[in-house]
């Protein structure tokens, strides 16, 4: 079985930590919480899609503020 050409790569938990700047651990715990965004388990590997961080991202965006 393969991915059609366009498909997007998968994250690992390692990739997506190193691009949110934050621990491994802090994935997991989003996970348990189910706070972060949204994954897939591959039996007993965990993945993310680049475009599910890109949306959890952009909800993470605080309001503007007025001064």
């Amino acid at each position: 079985m393969s991915r059609s050409d366009d498909a997007e790569p998968l994250w690992t938990p390692d990739r997506l930590a190193e691009h949110l700047g934050v621990p491994i651990a802090t994935l997991a715990k989003w996970r348990h919480a189910q706070t972060g965004p949204r994954y897939l388990r591959l039996g007993k590997h965990v993945r993310y899609r680049p475009s599910d961080v890109q949306r959890w991202e952009e909800r993470q965006v605080a309001p503007e503020r007025p001064f």
